[in-house]
């Protein structure tokens, strides 16, 4: 990330304030099934800490680099930026093990069809991380950088999203009300540059176009297409999940029983 030109103090507040009630959301989201029993630290594998280290670590990365920013910090944040970026190697990475390994072991959510989920979770991180290696790459620019990475930090925001919607109730709508959840920050970064500037700077265009483009619309082409299949068989055969109807939604998982 790059230091602030001429948007001024006005511009460095909403980015701080913004990335503090994303992250806000995400402990929102993960902290509220921990509260009602849903999951357990014990419950899960070392793949799944490893990824809630990373991802929850790129979530204080990010807090971090717009705090700096505003407090006008600019060698330590570009020094942080650089860690930030083989950061977003290792998310990849984690993430992609650990979709694959719940769609292997026939653990997908059942609110999303198995191989809708094995197409979301890749694509969501990949269109993240395009997005944030495109604010790197435009870091001189900070009116793009940091537009860009915005919107690359509300795609992560999904799974945070979908802990806090009600989706089972939503299905077979679930994965469109995360979609139209995940559009609410970008949204609001469109109204803010309206009443601070009167135009919309064309970093939202360019972001939020990838989200709809690829997010949504190629989430849902292929999770419905003859490919889409094959892809499935490949990554499950030989593991339980190769039994698995690939587009049909998961059975709900039984009540727990009263004490």
């Amino acid at each position: 990330m790059a230091a602030p030109s001429a948007e001024g103090v006005r511009g460095d507040s909403f980015f701080l304030w913004s990335a503090i009630a994303m992250a806000l959301v995400i402990v929102a989201g993960f902290s509220l099934q921990l509260a009602m029993g849903r999951s357990s630290f014990a419950a899960s594998p070392p793949l799944v800490h490893a990824h809630a280290i990373v991802f929850m670590g790129w979530v204080a990365i990010y807090v971090a680099q717009n705090a700096l920013v505003a407090r006008g910090s600019i060698a330590l944040h570009r020094r942080l930026g650089w860690i930030a970026a083989g950061w977003i190697v290792a998310m990849c990475v984690l993430g992609c093990a650990v979709t694959l390994a719940m769609v292997r072991e026939a653990r997908t959510p059942f609110f999303f069809t198995p191989l809708q989920f094995l197409i979301l979770d890749p694509v969501s991180i990949f269109s993240f991380a395009g997005l944030s290696v495109a604010a790197i790459v435009l870091r001189r620019q900070t009116d793009w950088h940091r537009r860009l990475h915005f919107c690359g930090m509300a795609i992560l925001m999904g799974p945070a999203y979908g802990r806090l919607l009600p989706l089972p109730l939503l299905i077979p709508w679930a994965y469109e009300a995360t979609f139209a959840a995940v559009m609410i920050f970008p949204v609001i970064g469109v109204i803010a540059d309206l009443r601070r500037t009167g135009r919309v700077h064309p970093a939202w265009g360019w972001g939020i176009g990838t989200i709809v483009l690829v997010t949504l619309l190629l989430v849902e082409s292929l999770s419905q297409s003859s490919i889409g299949v094959v892809l499935y068989q490949a990554a499950t055969a030989g593991s339980p999940g190769a039994a698995v109807a690939p587009l049909a939604f998961p059975p709900f998982p039984p009540l727990a029983p009263h004490p």
